[in-house]
């Protein structure tokens, strides 16, 4: 499926959702959406279950710090019709919370965990969500996030 085939199946699924033109220097030619958090789950779900989409595997699922917000990037595939999107969702800052989505892909479990501990979003309804690398004592750090301040090394972004 072509991009603007695809804008146009991810309109009508979700007419909230808007498009970036151009954009991540990785995923050129791919489409890339945004939408809101609380539309997140419910377009996942369409992604991976309609027939034609089918977007089965979720390869990588990210956050970004912008000091201001945060932005939860996923970047998702078909295995069956070799079509890629990104889905890029922004958040707040102060409460970042978001939808889990390891039901649906089943790699996002690690993936929610490290950015959960890395980057302080809750996602919500996930199964299991504590640290994954760091040790005991790191809980609601945060070290990826830009406001970060290590004593020990000084580091401050």
């Amino acid at each position: 499926m072509l991009n603007e085939e695809l804008k146009t199946k991810i309109t009508e699924l979700l007419p909230a959702a808007t498009f970036e033109e151009g954009g991540d220097p990785i995923a050129i030619g791919w489409l890339t959406i945004q939408v809101e958090p609380g539309d997140w789950l419910s377009l996942a779900q369409k992604l991976r279950n309609d027939n034609s989409l089918l977007f089965d595997y979720l390869f990588c699922l990210t956050c970004i710090d912008w000091k201001t917000h945060l932005t939860m990037v996923y970047h998702l595939s078909s295995t069956r019709y070799r079509h890629n999107m990104v889905v890029k969702s922004k958040l707040d800052r102060n409460k970042p919370e978001i939808e889990s989505v390891s039901a649906i892909w089943r790699t996002a479990d690690f993936h929610e965990r490290e950015v959960y501990e890395m980057f302080g979003v809750n996602f919500l309804n996930h199964p299991d969500l504590r640290l994954l690398i760091l040790p005991d004592g790191w809980e609601g750090k945060n070290p990826l996030r830009k406001d970060f301040e290590d004593a020990v090394n000084m580091i401050k972004l």
